[in-house]
This record gives C-alpha cells, sequence and structure tokens, in this order.
C-alpha cells in the first residue's frame, strides 16, 4: 500500500499536480524511522546528498521517474542540514533544496493576513531577498486561498511550474518559498492550478516591486532600496504645505508624453523628467505636480488607469529607486508628488488579477457588481477583508516608500455607487434597497483614516462628480474622509459657460455663479483636467469661440477665472501652451508649436504669473473652504455679462476686488461698488500686451469716487478679461510701476 502510495504521488509530482510538495520534497522521516530524501530535478543524470556540517557526500541518489524525480533512503538518525550535488551533460554543481527550509512568513504575518490588517504586505508578500537560516536567498508569497497548486516560475528552472511548486499555508491563504539563491533582475510569473485541476494563465505577481517593458508582463525580482534620501526637511514642513488656507497649484502630468526624445518618440527616463519636467514646473510656480497613474499598466492608452502592478512604478521610464530619486528632486525643488492611485477596478489582461486562482479571488463573484461593461474592467471586492487590506497596503506602500505627498483617487463615483455606468437590471441594491456600495464606502472611510493616522502630513483627494455627501468631511462625521474633491460640478459648468458665444453668455451668468451657492460644502480643488481635452471634447482653447483674437483672449480670462475663484488650482500639461489639438498620450506635447507663436507664449507668461500672484495674495486662497472669503458684488448684470466679486482673507481685513467681462464688447465707465475709499491698483489684466492682449485697461490704478452710500470704482473693461483690483497697493506685482510706462503699456499685471 505505501508503495502505491509513494508511485502515485511520484507521479503526480511529475505530472504538476501536486499541491503538497513539502510533504512529499526535502528529508523525512518515514513510519519506520529511516530518513528518506526526494528531489525533482529535470535535468539531472546523477544527484548526489552532501552532509552540510561536513561537506562529505551521504549517499547518491536512485532515479525513480523519467522526468526526474530522485529518491534517496538513508538509515535512522536525526535530519540533518543537507546540500545537493547535480551532475548533467553541460555542468557539476552543487546548490542547496529549497525543500529542506522552513516557513516564510511567521505566524503573525499569517493571521494578519487573514484578518485583512497587515498594513505592510509588502513586507511579507511578492519577492524580497532574505536569509534564511544561515542562507541568502529570495523569497517569494502569494495569497490564492482556491489554487490546488502555486509554483514560482523563471529562467532560473526554464519556466518548469515542477520544479519550484510552493508550500500552501492554509491558515491564510498565502503560496509560499525559498529559493536559496539571489534572484536580482530574474523576471518570474506564478504558474497556478485551479480548483478544478486546470492549469491557469501564467500571472505577474500582484505584490511585484517591478515588471517588465510592455509588451512583456513578466514581474521582475529587485534588490532592496539602494537611494539615500535627501528630503527631510521638506518631509518635515509638508503639512504647512497642503493646509486648507495654503495656495495650493497642481500641474497635472503624463509622464510619458509631456515631452518625447530622438527621432523615434522614445519616452523620458526618470532622470531626465526630473531634469527638465521640474525645473519646468518650479518656473511656472505651481506647488506640486499630479502624475497620472504611474503604477505598472500594460497598455499605453489606458493612461495607467488600467493597473495591474499596485506596487510597481512603470517601467517605460526606469527602475523603482529611478522613481525615487525623481520624487526627492521634486522635494529639493520645492514641489509635492500627488499621483493617482486606482483602486476602483483593474483590467482584464490574464496575467494580472481577474479570477486570478481559478475563483472570483479579487472581483465580485455576481457581474452585476464586478464588471464595467464601458471601460472593460472589474470592480475590486471591497467587502472582502484581504483585498481592501491589499488596496490600503498599496496605498501605503507609496507613502512609505516613494515620499509621495499625495494620492489623487481615481473614479471616487464608481466606487461608491452600484448602479454607476449600468443599466436599472444590470446592477444589485445594497441591503436597504439604495445604489450606494456600503462596502466601498466603509473602505474610503478605513483608507483616509489609516493613511492619516500613518502619514498625518499626506493629502488625500477624490475624483468624485456627483453630489455624494461629505466626501472631504472626517470620516468620524460622518464624510468619507478625504481632504479634498475635485470640483467636477464648476468645471463642466464653467467650461459650458466659456465655450458660448458672447452674444449668449448674459442670459446664462448662473453657469459661473452657481458654483458659489455650494462652494463651502466641500473642500474643493478645481480641475481643468486631462479628461476634458481628449476624446473629441476638443483642447481648452479649441473651445474657446470666435476669431484667433477672440479664442485667445477667451482662454487667458479661463484661466484667471479659475485663479480667483474660491477653490485649488489644478491644470493640465499643454494647457499653459494654449495647445490647440487635443491631448493624445502617443506623443509629446506642442513645443514647436509653442515656441513659434507670440500668443502661446503670452498664456505661458499669464500661467506664470498668475501662480505667482495667487501665491503672494492670502485673499485668494486662505479663504477658499469659508464664506468669509468671498463676497458677491454682482452677478445678474446680463445686459453687460459682468460679474464682479470679492476675495476676502478671513485673517486680516485685505480684499480683492475681482471683475469678469465676459462679454465680447469693451466696457467704459463700468461702475463697481466696493467697501472702501482711495487708490485702487490693477493687480491683473488678463489683456496686458505681455499675455497676448490688446493692452487695455485702466493705467495700473483707479481711485474711488464717494456716492452717498458707497464708494464706486469707474472701470474700462476690455473684453473678455478678468481683473483684479487691490485696495491701496503700492507695491508693484513685477518690476516697473505703472507710472513708468506710457498710457498704452499700463494693462500689464502690476
Amino acid at each position: 500500500m505505501a508503495v502505491t502510495a509513494e508511485r502515485a504521488r511520484v507521479k503526480r509530482l511529475a505530472d504538476g499536480g501536486e499541491g503538497d510538495p513539502f510533504g512529499f520534497l526535502g528529508m523525512h522521516r518515514t513510519p519506520e524511522g529511516r530518513l528518506v530524501v526526494r528531489a525533482f530535478r529535470p535535468r539531472a543524470e546523477t544527484l548526489e546528498l552532501i552532509d552540510a556540517r561536513t561537506g562529505s557526500g551521504a549517499g547518491v541518489f536512485r532515479w525513480v521517474h523519467p522526468d526526474g524525480v530522485f529518491v534517496l533512503e538513508l538509515p535512522s538518525g536525526q535530519p540533518f542540514p543537507y546540500r545537493l550535488r547535480e551532475r548533467n551533460e553541460f555542468t557539476d554543481f552543487e546548490f542547496e533544496d529549497p525543500y529542506r527550509f522552513g516557513k516564510v512568513l511567521s505566524n503573525r504575518d499569517a493571521r494578519l493576513i487573514r484578518q485583512g490588517k497587515h498594513l505592510r504586505l509588502w513586507e511579507v508578500l511578492g519577492a524580497h531577498l532574505r536569509e534564511l537560516e544561515g542562507v541568502r536567498g529570495t523569497t517569494f508569497a502569494v495569497w490564492a486561498p482556491n489554487a490546488r497548486r502555486v509554483s514560482v516560475v523563471g529562467d532560473f528552472n526554464d519556466w518548469d511550474g515542477r520544479v519550484h511548486a510552493m508550500r500552501f499555508r492554509a491558515e491564510c491563504g498565502v503560496w509560499e518559498l525559498f529559493v536559496p539563491a539571489d534572484l536580482t533582475g530574474t523576471c518570474y510569473k506564478y504558474e497556478l492550478v485551479g480548483p478544478d485541476g486546470n492549469l491557469l494563465p501564467l500571472r505577474a505577481d500582484p505584490v511585484g516591486f517591478a515588471h517588465e517593458l510592455r509588451p512583456a508582463t513578466a514581474s521582475v525580482v529587485v534588490a532592496p532600496t539602494a537611494h539615500i534620501w535627501s528630503d527631510a526637511s521638506w518631509m518635515a514642513a509638508r503639512g504647512e504645505i497642503s493646509r486648507r488656507d495654503r495656495p495650493i497649484a497642481i500641474y497635472e502630468v503624463h509622464l510619458g508624453s509631456w515631452r518625447r526624445k530622438g527621432a523615434l518618440g522614445a519616452m523620458l527616463t526618470y532622470s531626465e523628467l526630473a531634469d527638465t519636467l521640474l525645473p519646468y514646473v518650479r518656473e511656472l510656480g505651481f506647488t506640486h505636480i499630479e502624475l497620472l497613474p504611474i503604477t505598472e499598466h500594460p497598455y499605453d492608452g489606458s493612461w495607467g488607469y488600467q493597473t495591474t502592478g499596485m506596487f510597481a512604478p512603470t517601467s517605460r521610464h526606469g527602475s523603482p529607486d529611478d522613481f525615487r530619486a525623481f520624487v526627492d528632486r521634486a522635494h529639493g525643488e520645492g514641489i509635492g508628488v500627488i499621483m493617482d492611485w486606482v483602486p476602483g477596478h483593474f483590467p482584464a489582461d490574464t496575467h494580472g488579477l481577474v479570477f486570478f486562482d481559478g475563483t472570483h479571488l479579487y472581483e465580485h463573484m455576481d457581474v452585476r457588481k464586478s464588471f464595467h461593461v464601458e471601460w472593460g474592467t472589474y470592480s475590486y471586492n471591497f467587502g472582502r477583508s484581504e483585498v481592501a487590506n491589499f488596496l490600503i497596503a498599496s496605498a501605503l506602500f507609496w507613502l512609505d516608500g516613494f515620499h509621495i505627498d499625495g494620492l489623487r483617487v481615481d473614479a471616487v463615483s464608481s466606487i461608491i455607487y452600484l448602479d454607476y455606468g449600468r443599466g436599472y437590471d444590470e446592477w444589485l441594491p445594497n441591503a436597504s434597497g439604495g445604489n450606494e456600495d456600503l462596502d466601498a464606502t466603509a473602505f474610503l472611510r478605513r483608507l483616509n483614516t489609516t493613511v492619516r493616522q500613518a502619514f498625518p502630513t499626506v493629502m488625500t483627494v477624490a475624483e468624485e462628480s456627483t453630489a455624494f455627501p461629505k466626501v472631504s468631511w472626517p470620516a468620524a462625521s460622518g464624510g468619507l474622509g478625504f481632504d479634498y474633491k475635485w470640483n467636477m460640478g464648476w468645471m463642466h459648468d464653467t467650461l459650458r459657460f466659456f465655450s458660448l458665444d458672447p452674444y449668449f453668455r448674459g442670459g446664462r451668468l448662473s453657469d459661473v455663479s452657481f458654483g458659489i451657492s455650494y462652494a463651502w460644502t466641500e473642500n474643493f480643488i478645481l480641475p481643468f483636467s486631462h479628461d476634458e481635452v481628449v476624446h473629441l471634447k476638443r483642447s481648452l482653447l479649441g473651445r474657446m469661440p470666435g476669431d484667433d483674437q477672440r479664442r485667445f483672449a477667451g482662454l487667458r480670462a479661463l484661466y484667471a477665472f479659475m485663479y480667483v475663484h474660491p477653490g485649488k488650482k489644478l491644470l493640465f500639461m499643454g494647457a499653459e501652451l494654449a495647445q490647440e489639438d487635443e491631448w493624445s498620450e502617443a506623443g509629446s506635447l506642442a513645443w514647436a508649436e509653442f515656441r513659434n507663436d507670440p500668443r502661446r507664449q503670452g498664456v505661458h507668461a499669464l500661467i506664470r504669473d498668475l501662480n505667482s500672484f495667487y501665491r503672494e495674495s492670502p485673499a485668494l486662497y486662505r479663504g477658499d473652504t469659508e464664506p468669509a472669503g468671498f463676497e458677491w458684488i454682482a452677478c445678474t448684470d446680463a445686459t453687460n455679462s459682468v460679474i464682479s466679486f470679492l476675495r476676502r482673507d478671513p485673517q486680516s481685513d485685505k480684499f480683492l476686488v475681482v471683475v469678469l467681462n465676459a462679454s465680447g464688447i469693451a466696457h467704459e465707465d463700468y461702475r463697481v461698488a466696493v467697501p472702501q475709499g482711495g487708490v485702487y491698483r490693477e493687480r491683473l489684466n488678463t489683456d496686458a500686451k505681455v499675455y497676448g492682449g490688446a493692452n487695455r485697461g485702466n493705467c495700473g490704478q483707479v481711485t474711488s469716487e464717494t456716492g452717498e452710500r458707497t464708494h464706486v470704482l469707474s472701470l474700462t473693461l476690455p473684453p473678455l478679461s478678468v481683473l483684479v483690483f487691490e485696495p491701496g497697493a503700492t507695491v508693484p506685482h513685477v518690476a516697473a510701476d505703472a507710472s513708468t510706462k506710457s498710457e498704452s503699456e499700463c494693462a500689464v499685471i502690476s
């Protein structure tokens, strides 16, 4: 009977069906008290056991299966450390047997994984260079609780899943293995046999720290980081930089298409981006950059939003340490780094997470909760503790190991609504019959709470496009716990208004005034993002009506209106170049078009000056999230298409007067009521010559007139312009004072 069972296991091993390799391979004591050593070595012609204590031979194995199963029986005795010596037609070498080593995961790690509470999951799953029982090697661990067998495969074993079958830790669903070799730089995947006994497509490591350059899809073993951080002062101060009463101006970037190089248009490396992009962002005056997802992804056309590597920066631009150096350089330039992070869905690529162990492991089983038809992707099952743990650990991984300053969580609406993108009969209500995904909202609250506890100076931002309440309120107050929410409603209303022919704008002033009615309900970021300049939406310049003169004037007014409106600022790359064409991830921004056109250079100069003016004017940012920071002067002048308001600094008595002339004609002697009398300096005029305008304005300043009940400014308003005035200002914003200019030059920002 015993012989029959032995033969059956030998056959299962040779056939790749052995799910408990550690129960059969390696050194074991037989019921009779003898020692038996088994090994699977497909290329070996002979195999010898070496006593590691003495270095001498302890016996030659017997070949029991033509595919390479070897057995050696020893007299009775105690198990001892050993090595194996293999001889084949090419070589003769000695090596450690993976099946003589003990467990990789500690009992504590296994317990935390089972509970979904291992917040440093990346330290135990994935591939790591480690020493075990005094031997240097590489550990592998992957969560696949329903698989019958899991093996790690790569060039080091000829991609033969029978060679390095892994140990199953039933208490947590993890398969683990210590390979006693330094496999740095080696490509690997996992070979899984599903619960039905069928072999699945090879999988990349869900907790892989690097992956091959697409279109290849294997994971890559990386050495521990060698980067030495130099940003201690930035890290200590960054909490002040992201506060709600501080200026935040974000430059949104897709690293692969900001600029290309060479005749073939190759992508820049992280190092090259540090040398070019970061000084450019600093010169423009942005406080942060926001990176479209740099987590590894197989398809360029997804822009990174269909992620397969939640723990790996994309190899398109270099190594993980290269990306660390990029972030370090950004901090040295005084620039915070926000990254788009995508916990809402994952692609259907067979090397990824979908149906990972032959079951719906990461996604919901019911397609009405799991599949996004519009995107062809799968939603994570937020109700499964191990999946929620996987995602939260990913967030912490980037904040801890890469010093990321903020996470912009993508597609929050698709996360929190069960019916998002689904027809009336294509979704499942929650237990109360509603459309809110209760597991997802609980996950988001836990995410933000955990991030705040671990990294209190990091910001989290929600891309959320609905009226879901309290997105940026603390979780303890019933909110989702984000620091900021993208104001998508403001963005759509504003772009719709500025896309109108000026003749029709008077009747639509509510498009640019309505946002104030809800401006204090959340902590808002005003985004002109990548999503607004793709897929036949046209560029921002392309949306502006009229001839070129009016289009550029309208664009300048659009940007200035964002900067004077309550809310933090976000601008997608290329907007500052007044790019004509829609953005494409397949090429570079229109740098040649910009270099050859003074009008585009004027828009670029305006963005630079707006950022400077914004940072230096507390009235434009301290009151972003409270009513005390804003006061209407007039918002119903439909006849002239003009609105005016005050931006106030709640911490002082300082204020600015803002006037938007959205019409296509100039207004002379336009009268605006102001709170106090005296001289008002024209701090901003988007019609200034230096910005490509006609230089119409108020010659740098205007003195109020005193009426019966109030003070009034009599203004010249250029068409399609934004003007900002500061009372009692005597120090110009730029070097030259208006008094030194001729009248034709006095509309320059000052």
